[in-house]
């Protein structure tokens, strides 16, 4: 099996920068994939992919790698169920994004659903050898690999998260602490401002736990000088906005064009 890029990446705490998918579109991933971005994360929470969207679109990431792209997928589930995450990672995910986590026990049922039970490790997930991720049972390596492969990135998102956000930063298994600053700071009674003095005072707590407890960090970026900032401040898994963005902007930007050329 394939290693898992992202998860070296965060242990080695390289700054990477990827983009959600939240269009559904295997097409859409696929081109995305030959722009530059180390990862791509396919949004199953806030966008309409199901099951078979995900699988879709982990094909058309790994056909442009097939064709010279550098690039990685994960994916995000909708929520913190075991069930939604086996079917992620039978499909061929090995990095999973946690949405909401507030405590440290949700937090280590999260990292247990990425893993198979082995010598008391706790891991929940459900053994099936005959999925993509193990090349449809022709990858005989596959089930004694996975576990060090899986990579469980937990969005802290709340102001309970963050009042537990040392506890969840401790964890064995724990590979990166994910920001999501509009959530945050919605649940910090400051909603639409992501750059209100609390949101960003939390912000920096969040990312100095990790360092103390040799976590990677990670945050969600409305622009490149946004994204920018978060890496020289350490941020580790920066995400530069969307797919949706990209393409709504750029397409404002082509009619201002237009719209403004001489005659």
């Amino acid at each position: 099996m394939r290693q898992n890029w992202i998860k070296q990446s965060l242990h080695a705490r390289k700054a990477s920068v990827g983009c959600w998918l939240t269009l559904a579109s295997p097409a859409v991933a696929e081109a995305i994939s030959h722009c530059g971005f180390d990862w791509l994360l396919i949004d199953a929470e806030h966008a309409p992919n199901d099951i078979s969207d995900i699988t879709a679109q982990l094909r058309a990431v790994d056909a442009a790698r097939a064709n010279g792209a550098n690039v990685n997928a994960a994916v995000r589930v909708q929520a913190n169920d075991p069930v939604l995450v086996k079917r992620a990672m039978d499909c061929g995910a090995q990095t999973i994004f946690f949405p909401t986590i507030e405590t440290v026990e949700e937090a280590t049922a999260a990292i247990a659903s990425t893993r198979f039970p082995h010598n008391g490790n706790g891991g929940l997930r459900g053994i099936a050898g005959l999925v993509r991720a193990a090349r449809y049972g022709l990858d005989p390596e596959y089930t004694s690999n996975a576990n060090q492969e899986a990579c469980a990135v937990l969005q802290i998102e709340t102001a309970k998260g963050l009042r537990n956000v040392e506890g969840i930063a401790a964890l064995t298994g724990t590979d990166c602490l994910f920001i999501g600053p509009a959530d945050l700071s919605a649940s910090l009674g400051h909603l639409g401002q992501s750059n209100h003095p609390e949101v960003l005072e939390a912000v920096e707590h969040i990312l100095t736990v990790c360092k103390q407890a040799g976590k990677a960090a990670g945050i969600f970026a409305a622009s490149a000088e946004e994204a920018a900032q978060y890496r020289d401040r350490g941020f580790s898994l920066i995400s530069l906005h969307s797919d949706v963005a990209w393409l709504t902007r750029g397409a404002k930007n082509a009619i201002a064009d237009y719209e403004g050329a001489a005659i």
